[in-house]
């Protein structure tokens, strides 16, 4: 098993590379989209494969009693993620020359949130790591509320074509995002009713769609958007 563990992260890190190198790839014809857009999509996989290539090599992991806790997860996830959000906030602000710093930030400190807590309920048991698992969960309905209420409204006042993109990335982002404290509630961090290769799998795919596949969903979206226009 955990030489199949291992394997998998392997295969995670050579997709995160050629996610960022395609990604780098757009970048050389911008389209009329902003190159920090590309910085923030291409140095996402970079860093996601970075940590999860420390699982690969045997590191980004503690065992504690029978249970495999992966901390380069979260190493991951604490940068990405907001970078994720980031890159969907200026989606929504992108005909919008002066963007919403306050509700970027409220949005990034909300997904810290929900990052960190998760780690500290990975080292809980019992009642307790059901409460930060609960207030890592308010997090996220907070981050969901923003990016469906104010966000939308920003992108439809944009344009309506630049709402109907930013309406299908949001979604495509929310879809994966609830899935993540599904698999780890359902995983042996929390009620044991997946195994642990169970969990690892869907950790390794939900990042690929959410990291890689959003970046490209978003910036080949902005694309045309901004080729048409």
């Amino acid at each position: 098993m955990a030489e199949f563990i291992y394997t998998l992260h392997w295969i995670y890190f050579i997709v995160m590379i050629c996610g960022a190198f395609y990604l780098f790839l757009l970048s050389r014809d911008p389209k009329g989209v902003p190159k920090y857009e590309y910085v923030i999509a291409i140095f996402i996989p970079c860093w996601s494969g970075a940590a999860y290539l420390s699982i690969a090599l045997g590191q980004g992991f503690v065992e504690q009693q029978d249970q495999v806790i992966y901390f380069a997860r979260y190493l991951d996830w604490v940068v990405t993620t907001p970078l994720l959000l980031l890159a969907l906030a200026l989606t929504a602000m992108f005909f919008q020359p002066k963007k919403d710093i306050a509700l970027i930030s409220s949005l990034i400190g909300a997904d810290v949130v929900m990052i960190l807590t998760g780690l500290i309920a990975d080292f809980s048991n019992g009642t307790i790591l059901y409460i930060w698992y609960g207030i890592g969960v308010i997090a996220l309905w907070i981050i969901l509320y923003i990016i469906w209420y104010p966000l939308r409204k920003m992108a439809f006042r944009g344009s309506q074509e630049l709402g109907k993109h930013y309406q299908r990335t949001a979604l495509y982002l929310t879809a994966f995002w609830i899935s993540y404290p599904t698999v780890w509630l359902l995983g042996p961090s929390a009620l044991g009713l997946t195994q642990n290769g169970t969990e690892v799998l869907a950790f390794i795919l939900l990042p690929i769609f959410s990291k890689v596949g959003f970046s490209i969903l978003d910036l080949n979206g902005l694309r045309k958007l901004n080729f048409s226009s």
